[in-house]
């Protein structure tokens, strides 16, 4: 299947969450009625009630500006203003230097290691040179969970053990990459450590050295975060915004999640695109994230 045949798939739970469809809503009048009943249908599919105000708004708006006078022209004008909230940056990674560096951030399970795996895989079938740098070495078994992707996708894998500096890691692997000259350098980092300061200096110390020992480098650092928890990874993004400055987003388990206008809620309060979007177990469930057909599915 591809993006729009996936992604359909996995918002089957956020429509269901809805209690009564998009299909259901646009078949009535265009009233009031029709804007009160589309607002309480995208907060419940968790958009966030800031960011479904300001679509029902901008939909009113437009339909006004360009004589709608249907529901199914609102439906076009709604697509539309949706799709126009998702563009707040490339949905694409920025691999134009050699090697580029990827920095996979995140709580504990939300899939982080999984994440570094599959898109190892995905660069791997794309022709590149991949290493992976277990830089998580707070949690038990990190590696070792890593080291079993590594195995999987083709990539080499640098890591040390357990309880060592993440920036030595980092540092042996910015080493090995110039070595085995690898095309993207993957770095699974820790997902807990005791407070927002410590991760922070972490973070920090971990770009210091990827910087001094790759001064050309592209640094992609990506947030990876469980579709699943709505609103509370919303929470989650905006504290490791201020820890780091995320290029991206990575939203996984969208295929158990009945939460998936998060996506939209993510690009308004924290004006980051969606990168990638996980759709199920398999492998190649890691995929790039297509606004337009996302807003195609779900509309």
């Amino acid at each position: 299947m591809g993006f729009f045949d996936k992604i359909k798939a996995g918002l089957t739970r956020t429509k269901e969450n809805i209690g009564h469809s998009f299909d259901s809503l646009f078949a009535g009048e265009l009233d009031d009625d029709f804007y009160d009943e589309l607002e309480e249908t995208l907060i419940l599919g968790d958009m966030g009630v800031e960011t479904s105000m300001k679509v029902v708004e901008t939909l009113r708006r437009r339909v006004k500006e360009e004589k709608v006078k249907e529901t199914e022209g609102a439906r076009e004008c709604l697509r539309s203003v949706l799709r126009e909230m998702l563009d707040v940056g490339n949905p694409e990674l920025d691999l134009s230097a050699v090697p580029s560096v990827i920095l996979v951030i995140g709580v504990n399970g939300v899939g982080k290691t999984t994440t570094i795996g599959k898109l190892g895989a995905r660069l791997k079938a794309d022709g590149k040179r991949v290493l992976f740098a277990a830089a998580d070495t707070f949690r038990a078994a990190a590696a070792d969970q890593l080291e079993i992707w590594s195995e999987r996708s083709g990539a080499d894998l640098v890591r040390q053990h357990e309880g060592a500096d993440p920036a030595a890691v980092v540092f042996d692997a910015m080493q090995a990459s110039k070595a085995r000259k690898a095309d993207v350098v993957l770095v699974d980092t820790a997902g807990r450590l005791h407070n927002k300061q410590n991760l922070m200096n972490e973070l920090n110390k971990i770009g210091r050295v990827i910087d001094r020992e790759l001064p050309d480098s592209r640094t992609e650092t990506l947030l990876v975060l469980d579709a699943t928890t709505g609103q509370n990874g919303l929470i989650q993004a905006k504290q490791f915004m201020e820890a780091a400055g995320i290029t991206g987003i990575v939203l996984t388990k969208l295929d158990g999640s009945a939460k998936g206008g998060i996506v939209f809620a993510i690009a308004q309060e924290l004006g980051v695109p969606v990168k990638f979007v996980g759709v199920g177990e398999g492998i190649d469930d890691l995929m790039p994230f297509e606004p337009d057909a996302f807003v195609r599915a779900l509309i």
